[in-house]
């Protein structure tokens, strides 16, 4: 079996939530996600599945085994980093979607308009657009 091009040579972050369906849904309406595909166990909860963000692959599935969970509220252990055409937009899409926003987009002194949202679950997104030069 070779391993998909989309995997090769990058480390892939796989979160865990409770409701991996649910995030996957917000994760669609927030960020404009589209799912490659998912695996349910005999009781409906997901046990892996793919997604992409922005040409991201982003692994995911429910908070089922140890000694996997979800983020503790208010804390997050890993933050997720996508480089995107338009922060404002879609840091304005993920707001709308239900995203909290804790950063508002900004120009950094290194060269990047950034944004910082917490999604439902926990989980900490860094949306960042290249500066022109």
């Amino acid at each position: 079996m070779e391993i998909p091009e989309h995997h090769q040579r990058t480390v892939i972050p796989h979160i865990i939530v409770d409701g991996a369906a649910e995030a996957i849904r917000f994760y669609g309406a927030a960020f404009g996600a589209t799912e490659l595909f998912r695996l349910e166990g005999d009781d409906g909860r997901i046990h892996h599945a793919e997604i992409v963000v922005h040409g991201a692959t982003l692994m995911l599935g429910d908070a089922h085994l140890a000694p996997f969970a979800p983020p503790t509220a208010g804390a997050a252990s890993v933050a997720l980093h996508v480089y995107v055409p338009d922060v404002d937009a879609v840091t304005a899409q993920a707001v709308t979607a239900g995203a909290e926003l804790l950063t508002p987009p900004a120009d950094m002194s290194y060269g990047y308009r950034q944004s910082t949202l917490r999604d439902p679950f926990g989980h900490v997104w860094i949306f960042l657009t290249p500066l022109a030069a």
